[in-house]
């Protein structure tokens, strides 16, 4: 038996998340568990010992320095490309593994979903979108016909596992949030581990490029702050991104760490004091499961962004009131190293239904 994993490399959330539910699946089933993807997210996936295909290279949202995201209608012409190209190699991945049970599983890749329902095959979608709402106006009319699509396909699947809350009905199957686990729940050994001596914020801005000018602000009040707050900063910008020595090259140099990319950011957010990030819902999850407290700036425009933030409470125009933000944060919080009561149910429940699935 094959679990073909289409996770799509738009972001890292997707693969963050589909990580946290093979890692429950490896201890239900020794079944085969492949990954397709590409970017950042083989990079993530790889790197936890799955054997993974770098495929998908999708093209980048047009997001200008200051985060406000642009030519939806052109980035939607191109999507369709992309997903042109996706179902082309959707095929030969499941043709090389045509076993009697092989399973189709998604994170969001929906050109593999097609494949699989002209092919007849079992079919899982993981998806917190079940329709998109980018574009307005009379252009919005080709964006209802690609969301009809869309509703179809939901339909066509043998379960829609949704990270979020709510009420099952029809295929879809309202779990909560997918999370990775942590390897302890001892919150000051995670900080003495890495070496967060002082109260600590955690900047990230996930697996894309669009998060540059969140990087800057952040700084910018962070070096306000420390005139008041004996606090530390670290900085997750991932691969896509490259903090300039600009940005650091300050007396405050000591107290801002840069990271790079890390494999267990999801431990840095449990054990930070403070995380600042874009609102991508994947950190969102893993803040809320962790219980630690968040700063979540949307990209402009991007309507998915805004409904997450909006959720948590903030919007695009918080980026300019960092400062206050955090402040209010820090005022409000007790800061200790005390373990959390931690409950994450999601990845376990995602798990047993594929495997149900795998052996229906």
């Amino acid at each position: 038996m094959v679990v073909l994993f289409f996770t799509s490399p738009i972001g890292l959330g997707h693969a963050t998340r589909d990580i946290a539910i093979c890692e429950k699946l490896r201890s239900l089933t020794n079944d085969k568990i492949l990954f397709v993807t590409g970017r950042a997210a083989y990079t993530i996936i790889s790197n936890k010992g799955y054997v993974a295909y770098d495929v998908y290279t999708p093209n980048n949202f047009q997001v200008n320095y200051s985060m406000h995201l642009q030519s939806m209608i052109k980035w939607l012409i191109q999507y369709v490309s992309y997903y042109k190209r996706c179902k082309i190699i959707a095929q030969q991945f499941i043709e090389k593994n045509n076993e009697r049970n092989l399973l189709i599983v998604s994170d969001e890749d929906f050109a593999s979903i097609t494949v699989g329902k002209n092919r007849n095959m079992k079919r899982i979608l993981i998806t917190d979108i079940l329709k998109t709402h980018f574009l307005k106006g009379l252009p919005s009319i080709i964006e209802y016909g690609m969301n009809r699509s869309l509703e179809r396909m939901i339909r066509s699947c043998d379960h829609v596992i949704i990270p979020d809350y709510g009420s099952d009905v029809d295929n879809k199957s309202y779990i909560g949030p997918i999370v990775r686990e942590l390897t302890t729940i001892d919150r000051g050994a995670l900080r003495k581990k890495f070496e967060m001596y002082k109260p600590t914020i955690l900047l990230t801005i996930g697996g894309t490029t669009s998060g540059k000018y969140l990087i800057e602000m952040t700084i910018k009040a962070f070096r306000k702050l420390r005139m008041k707050l004996d606090i530390n900063l670290l900085i997750a910008p991932g691969l896509s991104v490259e903090v300039k020595d600009k940005f650091l090259c300050t007396s405050d140099t000591g107290n801002i760490i840069n990271l790079g990319f890390v494999n267990n950011l999801h431990e840095y957010i449990y054990a930070s004091d403070l995380v600042v990030s874009l609102a991508g819902r994947s950190t969102i999850d893993e803040s809320i499961v962790y219980k630690t407290p968040g700063i979540f700036i949307p990209i402009k425009n991007h309507f998915e962004q805004e409904e997450n933030a909006r959720r948590m409470g903030y919007n695009y125009e918080d980026i300019f009131r960092l400062e206050s933000l955090i402040k209010e944060k820090f005022d409000k919080m007790s800061l200790t190293a005390n373990d959390k009561n931690i409950t994450q149910v999601g990845s376990e429940k995602a798990a047993k239904i594929i495997l149900e699935t795998l052996e229906s």
